[in-house]
């Protein structure tokens, strides 16, 4: 996974975009996978769940808070 980062990192930024981020998608949690996948000096690591479902759509609305914005065509013109 860093070989990639940094192959990215050197080769295919541009000025100003944002540094690059790897992302391992796991069935179940791996420690080993974790450990030789990152190299030794990273100081900043994220680690998230995902639902290995699809929400429903009112699941949806809640986690966005749909509810609070208005629709387009709804507002005045």
């Amino acid at each position: 996974m860093q070989m990639y980062v940094n192959y990215y990192t050197r080769e295919l930024m541009n000025e100003g975009d944002n540094p690059p981020i790897g992302i391992v998608l796991c069935a179940d949690k791996s420690d080993a996978i974790v450990k030789y996948t990152l190299s030794e000096n990273d100081t900043q690591i994220f680690a998230s769940k995902y639902m290995t479902h699809i929400p429903s759509e009112e699941e949806f609305k809640r986690e966005l808070r749909l509810d609070d914005y208005k629709k387009k065509d709804d507002l005045p013109e």
